[in-house]
């Protein structure tokens, strides 16, 4: 145990520490004028305990057993993310299970799932080239299952931090150039064509795909809102505009701690999770904005230096699948807080308000802090 607590990197759980604490000011300034929302601390802090003893706890399980026994984490992912589909929704989307007081999100705990079956699917390789059909497509495939019920939840924001994580591994797993050349000019011939025809047809192209593949309304609105903010409603655009106008009324240096004017008129929907954000931009300014980053730039170049120093490649593939989704999910949230991104329900990692999210997190880096751990065991096991 001793020996363990040594090779921990001891970095990593700083950034933590200052992450959680960061959070804990922006959720308690987000809540403290906002009739819609009453933040229970108590039931906030057992969260926090519970995140770091399963941060300690999965820190001192050898990942290898995990990764021998990957069918079956993915499977409970799976069979929730089904049963998730028959609970009641809640804010219109059926993605939580009540467990007392405390809700649980099943697609959180699917993204781990996932970057440890790709893991456990590529431990099979031996720094050999994917090809198409041994590798590259029972990947997609093992994606696209929980890709497919997440988003029909609906739930697009976590649905697309799948794809980013698939994309992470196959870079890991040494995809060939020309295949992820196809890979690029198909998937940015088809974003094209489909924005295209779009912009020329968007109520009978709509109407379709809500008909018949679970689409829904309102996120044609956010993409109207996105491509063309002139032609949406009032409403369609509400978040956004005051969530351009708060970032950009903080300035270089902010209105300060507790006098967002725009957070505190409870203009900006969710300021507590997914845009919380704002509340660093309209606050804090610029430099509150770029300390976040800077704090989350050291925060990824710690598990990249693990990956990297892995003596088991195994490894190197769970560390860089949760690198792609803190990176992914980090630019999908702040990006759609800017312009950058359609409007999508993601949390900011460790910053937004969530139990789930935040449980999930700390999993991930145990899992990341697993590999420094054990990185002793030079050979893989077969």
């Amino acid at each position: 145990m001793l020996a363990k607590l040594k090779r921990l990197d001891w970095t990593i759980i700083f950034l933590l520490m200052v992450l959680i604490t960061i959070s804990s000011f922006l959720v308690y300034s987000a809540d403290i004028d906002d009739p819609n929302i009453n933040v229970n601390w108590t039931k906030t802090i057992i969260i926090y305990v519970i995140a770091l003893f399963a941060l300690t706890a999965c820190s001192f399980l050898d990942y290898r057993i995990l990764i021998r026994f990957w069918i079956f984490p993915y499977l409970i992912s799976i069979g929730l993310l089904v049963f998730v589909l028959k609970v009641e929704a809640i804010n219109g989307a059926s993605g939580w299970i009540q467990i007392g007081d405390f809700l649980f999100q099943p697609a959180e705990l699917c993204k781990l799932c996932v970057i440890i079956a790709l893991a456990a699917w590529l431990r099979r390789k031996n720094e050999e080239d994917l090809q198409i059909i041994k590798d590259v497509i029972p990947m997609g495939l093992l994606t696209l299952l929980p890709f497919a019920l997440v988003f029909i939840q609906p739930d697009l924001g976590n649905a697309i931090i799948l794809i980013g994580v698939l994309i992470g591994m196959l870079w890991i797993g040494n995809v060939k150039y020309s295949h992820a050349l196809i890979g690029l000019i198909v998937f940015g011939g088809g974003m094209f064509l489909f924005f295209y025809f779009y912009s020329m047809h968007p109520k009978e192209i709509s109407g379709y795909l809500i008909e018949n593949f679970h689409f829904k309304q309102h996120w044609f609105k956010r993409i109207d809102t996105f491509l063309d903010p002139s032609t949406a409603s009032l409403n369609d655009r509400y978040q956004m505009e005051n969530s351009y106008r708060a970032i950009g009324s903080g300035g270089l240096t902010g209105e300060g701690y507790l006098n967002g004017s725009s957070i505190h008129s409870n203009f900006i929907p969710y300021a507590y999770s997914d845009s919380i954000f704002v509340v660093v931009g309209e606050e804090f300014g610029f430099r509150g904005a770029a300390v976040l980053l800077m704090l989350y730039f050291f925060l990824i170049y710690r598990m990249i230096l693990i990956a990297i120093q892995s003596k088991n490649r195994i490894g190197s593939y769970l560390v860089v699948g949760v690198v792609a989704m803190y990176v992914f999910q980090i630019f999908e949230n702040i990006g759609m807080l800017i312009g950058l991104m359609p409007l999508t329900g993601i949390t900011l990692p460790f910053i937004s308000y969530g139990g789930t999210s935040l449980l999930i997190n700390m999993l991930c880096i145990g899992m990341v802090l697993s590999v420094k751990i054990h990185d002793h065991a030079i050979e893989d096991d077969k």
